[in-house]
């Protein structure tokens, strides 16, 4: 019972919490491009779909809400298409026809959403917000324009989760179960129950059946056609065209050299210059400052006078140009000058933000690398960037021959490249006549570009992704899918045959083990009634409390479900989905639980209930509020937008 009342929450809580909620969903859904969602909607899709009271559900709007979720699907299978959304079309025009309905509800009852209230749920959004954490109307022109959304179409939607929020919150918050609707599911619960059953597998009827004759196999091979078709197979051609097709290109000695004196800023040898510097307003007080310095005084103690710390003017080791961003080209050269030794004091000098006096603390040469040392290095660096541009040429040439006319042989002459032939493959990359073949997973381009050609096609290049490099595929024949010859598949077919005789004797045996059963028989005087003719597993009696099939979850055996299904002394055959063949059930007692065994289990169950019986007051609040506004369903209209979404009938 617990778990009926679980699956029941599974229905309008799922809305419930959608319309609680409907902001963070828009806002979880994949900002990715949707141009390529298209099929309906459009200008000319403006009818009616349904009405609420005053308010409309148009197909514009409705697809607008698909073209969301389409998007969201699209994160786990970037190929969904709109028939992905084949079971979630009625559910989501509910949902819309819900909201429609609060609405207009609201609107007859005076509710309004003010625009400071849509703002602020706005500015709450993570997606609109800057690096510093606050609202940034440039975050949120570029979420809206992810989002494929306009302002005005982002406010009605978080105005109507406001409505939806304050409508139905109140009606759901809460719920209280009393007590004496938990006990009895709590007696339920604890219920125990004894029932004989008796296991017929197909096993032991397959281990005496021999093999079908030639006429019967074949009779059965020809009944069962489809079971045994072998799916389209394609036999291709594939050449890898990766990186090792221009191994042999490499940096000539000139460009090394070349390349080393055009970066002398990165292997020539550099200077350095740890600097003390002020900046003053005046060109006299800097005069004074740099008299004070050239006349031995160290650089803290004269510019300490003039509100300047020791941190304040040590600007540490710095390159030219580092320097020179830091004040100007003029400063530097000067500061930079070959003439100026460690020691000097350069200025006062014209500056931007005044007059700059610096000294020259120290100098440090950094070494560079001599040719030689830095040839390796570079003759890698020149080589890989070679083989890129080859390997695009090469790519270019291949293509610009196809372009031309040239078939898969023809477009690979003189580049040296091997080709291969695969097996006759299926669309899995395996092949049949080859049953240990499979096509290396890196070449799962290639496999999906050879079955998007047709016979006669051009040969494409695909991309293998990463640094594998590229394929070019052709089509050497095409297979189509066809029944595979009995003698391919003789193995499988007798198997089939066997299970299906099998599975017909058991099934007999059963039937008539039931009907003994039904007559007041035990079980094990009804299975030898059923004179089997195979030896069966013993009958056992099982004693089972209702609540030990929730801690199996959905691994409940079938005859265990049908024991909490039959009165007591019924009896019931029952098929074993989870081991081939059937079993016999038969109740022979039934206890009643007892809750003063389990106290815990009432209060327990009171708690569980809670998030059920909520959705239950929401669903049953937002029906009382369909049927005071009124709500009219366009049945035509609705049946054209699904065969326009999906491509089916109504």
């Amino acid at each position: 019972m617990i778990s009926s009342v679980r699956r029941l929450s599974k229905t309008m809580v799922g809305t419930i919490i959608m319309l609680l909620f409907f902001v963070v969903i828009l806002f979880g859904f994949a900002l990715q491009d949707i141009n390529s969602v298209t099929g309906f909607g459009g200008a000319g899709q403006s009818s009616t779909l349904a009405k609420a009271g005053k308010q409309e559900v148009t197909e514009r709007e409705f697809s607008a809400q698909l073209q969301r979720r389409l998007a969201e699907v699209r994160q786990q299978n970037p190929n969904a298409d709109y028939s992905a959304l084949a079971g979630e079309f009625e559910p989501l025009l509910n949902s819309l026809l819900q909201q429609k309905a609060l609405a207009a509800f609201a609107a007859g009852q005076d509710i309004v959403v003010s625009k400071r209230l849509i703002d602020a749920e706005i500015a709450r959004l993570p997606q609109t917000r800057g690096l510093d954490g606050r609202f940034s109307q440039d975050a949120y022109n570029r979420f809206l324009a992810q989002a494929r959304l306009t302002d005005g179409e982002l406010r009605a939607e978080i105005e109507r989760m406001i409505i939806n929020r304050l409508m139905l919150a109140p009606a759901a918050a809460e719920p209280r179960i009393p007590v004496g609707i938990a006990r009895p599911y709590a007696a339920m619960q604890l219920e125990q129950r004894e029932a004989d059953i008796a296991q017929i597998p197909i096993e032991p009827f397959m281990a005496a059946l021999g093999d079908p004759s030639d006429q019967a196999l074949q009779t059965f091979y020809r009944a069962n056609l489809a079971r045994y078709t072998v799916p389209e197979q394609r036999v291709l051609d594939l050449a890898r065209i990766d990186p090792s097709a221009v191994a042999n290109v490499a940096a000539t000695d000139k460009e090394i050299v070349d390349y080393y004196r055009a970066n002398q800023a990165t292997y020539g040898a550099s200077s350095r210059r740890v600097l003390s510097q002020v900046v003053l307003p005046s060109q006299q007080a800097a005069d004074a400052l740099a008299a004070k310095l050239r006349g031995g005084q160290s650089f803290a103690e004269a510019a300490k006078p003039l509100g300047f710390a020791a941190a304040d003017i040590a600007i540490g080791a710095q390159s030219r140009e580092q320097y020179q961003s830091l004040t100007s080209k003029a400063v530097a050269d000067a500061v930079f000058a070959p003439s100026v030794k460690a020691g000097a004091v350069v200025g006062p000098l014209r500056s931007p933000l005044g007059w700059t006096v610096a000294k020259v603390d120290s100098i440090q040469e950094v070494g560079g690398k001599s040719l030689e040392a830095a040839r390796g290095e570079i003759a890698a660096r020149l080589s890989a960037d070679k083989r890129k541009d080859a390997l695009a040429d090469l790519i270019a040439r291949i293509e610009d021959g196809i372009a031309d006319g040239k078939n898969f042989a023809e477009a690979l002459a003189g580049t040296g490249i091997t080709p291969t032939r695969t097996p006759a493959l299926t669309a899995a990359g395996t092949a049949r006549s080859q049953p240990g073949f499979k096509l290396p997973p890196e070449l799962a381009p290639a496999l999906r570009g050879g079955f998007e050609l047709g016979q006669g096609d051009d040969p494409v290049v695909e991309a293998l992704g990463g640094d594998a490099g590229y394929v070019l595929v052709g089509v050497d024949q095409i297979i189509p899918a066809a029944p595979a010859p009995l003698a391919e598949v003789r193995t499988a077919a007798v198997r089939d045959w066997k299970m299906r005789e099998a599975t017909a004797r058991a099934r007999a045996v059963a039937a008539r083990a039931a009907a003994a059963l039904s007559k007041g028989a035990t079980m094990a005087d009804a299975l030898k009634a059923a004179n089997a003719g195979v030896a069966l597993p013993a009958p056992r009696r099982e004693s089972v409390r209702r609540i030990q099939l929730a801690q199996l979850g959905q691994q409940v055996p079938a005859a265990l479900r049908m024991m909490f299904s039959l009165a007591e002394g019924r009896s019931r055959m029952v098929a074993r989905p989870e081991g081939g063949g059937f079993a016999l059930v038969k109740v022979v007692k039934i206890v009643p639980g007892d809750v003063t065994l389990q106290p815990g289990l009432v209060s327990r169950l009171q708690a569980e209930f809670v998030q059920p019986m909520a959705g239950e007051y929401a669903e049953q609040f937002t029906r009382a509020i369909e049927q005071s506004v009124g709500v009219e369903r366009n049945a035509e209209a609705i049946a054209a937008a699904r065969r326009r979404i999906l491509g089916g009938g109504s």
